[in-house]
């Protein structure tokens, strides 16, 4: 999110710092009602028996860690797959957090649980995926920016050992903030081919760039503070201050990540406070706070992606939110009549719509994929159908015309 962190900065010579930041988990009495709950399989990482029943109901099929290989190293990847075991075909949705300090996967249970749960012509199937250095996954000491983390979505799609593999014909991205910048420009390059992408809140700009800039004064005072932040001693202390304590997390939280304050209790601050203290925690903030995970420089280049979707013929959905703040929202009303957008439609919360307000989120992008795909489906459904009894006479053309118009109204509806 492009405003996880707040910040008073001095364009002086020796500038100083107030940060903090924060994420949500999903407000239950906002949450969908399951007419079925999913079965927890497995665990690898993180103990789901102690859930709630509410919980559960929003627990993952199964968890599981996977092996990211990057300059000789192996990195451990946190995932969770949601399904509903039915017959017919299944597609598969990759959702991605919304980068920040405590960006999780956590921020997505709720929609993907509702999705997968969801009765039509195509099953769907949900993976999501902590980043690199956040969430649960590992957070080695390394040098993230926004080509690293192109790079590790971009091997985790394409992997043949990986859990999306077999999916290039029938891949969904739905990506929160910097993560949906990030797969279009992936998208963009021919890196990795979806066949639909939607963007909730999506931002390009870091924290402290889209509010002082990029000049090379800030620039270089924004390499001065991301130097401290990795520092061994000097470092953890200045985290520990400014990010990893609960006030500052529910500060924030309260101010523009969440657009209603009640929804905060103290399980939200609890569980995003013990992400900050995870080994290696400030590394892959200290470089989205200073801009290095910005997969653009400016608004052109932001509209130019989308633009480029248009020209793939790649569906694109934008989700903008009614409460997000002032900059963040006018990067995201420069896409409602932008090329390359699909649809443009407005939704309840700020940055994190998808946890404050997953019930809304989830029917809104599971019409999406109706109008994208259960259609399509149908018509190659008919075409089979006619195929195969041979569609010569007048009597199977009418009836081929008939079921197709069926197929369009249902379709507009």
């Amino acid at each position: 999110m492009s405003m996880a962190f707040s910040a008073a900065f001095n364009t002086c010579s020796r500038p100083s710092l107030i940060l903090s930041c924060r994420i949500g988990k999903p407000n239950l009495s906002q949450t969908a009602c399951f007419h079925r709950t999913l079965t927890v399989r497995a665990s690898t990482t993180l103990d789901f028996s102690k859930l709630s029943v509410d919980d559960k109901a929003s627990a993952p099929s199964k968890t599981n860690n996977w092996q990211w290989k990057f300059n000789d190293d192996s990195i451990n990847i946190y995932y969770e797959e949601y399904e509903k075991e039915r017959d017919g075909p299944c597609k598969n949705i990759l959702m991605i957090p919304t980068i920040s300090d405590v960006s999780t996967v956590e921020e997505w249970r709720s929609v993907a649980s509702n999705i997968v749960q969801q009765v039509g012509n195509v099953n769907w199937r949900a993976t999501v995926v902590d980043w690199p250095g956040l969430g649960y996954s590992d957070r080695p000491k390394m040098d993230y920016t926004a080509d690293v983390m192109e790079k590790f979505l971009v091997d985790f799609i394409n992997s043949p050992d990986g859990p999306l593999n077999g999916s290039e014909n029938d891949l969904v991205v739905f990506g929160g903030g910097h993560a949906a910048t990030l797969a279009i420009r992936a998208a963009k390059r021919g890196a990795v081919k979806p066949k639909a992408i939607a963007a909730i809140a999506p931002t390009w700009a870091g924290p402290l760039p889209i509010v002082f800039g990029r000049d090379s004064s800030m620039e270089t005072r924004y390499g001065l503070l991301r130097g401290t932040l990795r520092a061994p001693a000097l470092g953890w202390m200045m985290y520990n201050m400014l990010v990893s304590n609960e006030k500052s997390i529910e500060s924030q939280y309260k101010s523009h990540v969440y657009s209603n304050p009640d929804n905060v209790t103290p399980g939200i601050i609890e569980s995003r406070y013990a992400l900050t203290k995870r080994k290696g925690a400030r590394y892959a903030p200290a470089a989205f706070l200073t801009g290095l995970l910005d997969a653009v420089q400016s608004r052109e280049e932001f509209l130019e992606l989308f633009a480029d979707m248009g020209n793939k013929k790649i569906p694109v959905l934008v989700v903008s939110t009614k409460g997000s703040p002032k900059r963040s929202k006018a990067e995201m009303e420069a896409l409602r009549e932008a090329k390359g957008v699909s649809k443009f439609i407005e939704v309840p919360g700020a940055l994190l719509p998808q946890e404050e307000y997953p019930a809304i989120v989830a029917e809104e992008l599971y019409q999406f994929l109706q109008e994208n795909f259960e259609s399509k489906y149908m018509v190659f459904l008919i075409q089979e159908f006619c195929d195969q009894k041979s569609c010569n006479t007048a009597d199977h053309v009418t009836l081929k015309v008939m079921l197709l118009g069926i197929v369009y109204i249902c379709a507009s509806a």
